[in-house]
């Protein structure tokens, strides 16, 4: 099982701060969005916009189409944000 963190607005659409995700085999970020998602076409809208930040492990990606997602993995989904 993978688990998805949800923060800020992106828990809002998601309706809980995590889910798990049952994987067989790695894939890619996008899959594992889509497999996230399972049919809620408005959570996946959210998740897929290009201002969302994606970390797998705690290790932020440098664009949320790139990188792998491994059974047992913890894949956050955090809206945009800066610093100050």
């Amino acid at each position: 099982m993978a688990r998805a963190l949800f923060f800020g607005r992106l828990r809002d659409a998601a309706g809980c701060s995590a889910r798990e995700v049952a994987l067989e085999h790695a894939t890619d970020v996008a899959a594992f969005r889509r497999l996230l998602c399972a049919g809620d076409a408005a959570l996946e809208a959210v998740l897929a916009s290009p201002t969302v930040r994606v970390a797998v492990n705690a290790t932020l990606l440098p664009s949320a189409e790139t990188g792998a997602v491994a059974p047992n993995d913890e894949v956050a989904f955090m809206p945009p944000f800066s610093g100050g």
